[in-house]
């Protein structure tokens, strides 16, 4: 069993950016010591990636705010995060899941079983996305997420996220099985 680690669009934009908040500021650290815990040839990471017209997108009429746009300073993984991880295959998604990283991993998944662990931003939107397609591509591996790594919108709505993906069967760390 090869145990993976997924960070999720540790970006900044969504720390300190058009769309950060206080939550997601403050998982920066616990994030940093979770990547050091695994081998660095173990560790996936996603970036959001949009275009200039992203305000004519379908995402962007439902959410008007320009972000992680492709070659600004707030698409790129914070630089802290991004030196703790040189060696991560990054995989830029231009939506909330992506197929290509679930694709990726399940190839992987075909060489040596994966245990996969994900951490990152925002919990409600693309860690739950990504948990799930990767649940869907892998049924019956482990997927598990980090609560203290992640953070979401709200915390109302980082919580009912993690209550969604208990319900899918999406492990989490540091907590009790039921």
């Amino acid at each position: 069993m090869k145990k993976v680690l997924v960070v999720i669009d540790m970006q900044n934009d969504f720390i300190d950016g058009s769309l950060g908040t206080a939550e997601a500021q403050a998982i920066v650290g616990k994030v940093l010591e979770k990547i050091k815990a695994y081998p660095a040839d173990r560790i996936y990471a996603t970036r959001d990636t949009h275009g200039e017209n992203y305000l004519e997108t379908p995402e962007g009429k439902s959410l008007p705010v320009v972000h992680c746009v492709r070659g600004t300073d707030g698409w790129q993984i914070r630089p802290e995060i991004a030196r703790a991880m040189p060696d991560a295959v990054i995989v830029d998604k231009p939506t909330f899941g992506s197929t290509a990283l679930a694709e990726l991993l399940f190839e992987e998944n075909k060489k040596e079983t994966l245990e996969i662990e994900l951490v990152g931003l925002c919990t409600d939107i693309c860690v739950v996305s990504n948990a799930l397609l990767l649940k869907s591509f892998m049924p019956d591996n482990r997927i598990a997420v980090d609560p203290a790594c992640c953070a979401g919108v709200t915390p109302k709505s980082h919580e009912a996220a993690l209550l969604t993906m208990k319900m899918c069967q999406i492990a989490m760390e540091g907590q009790e099985q039921a």
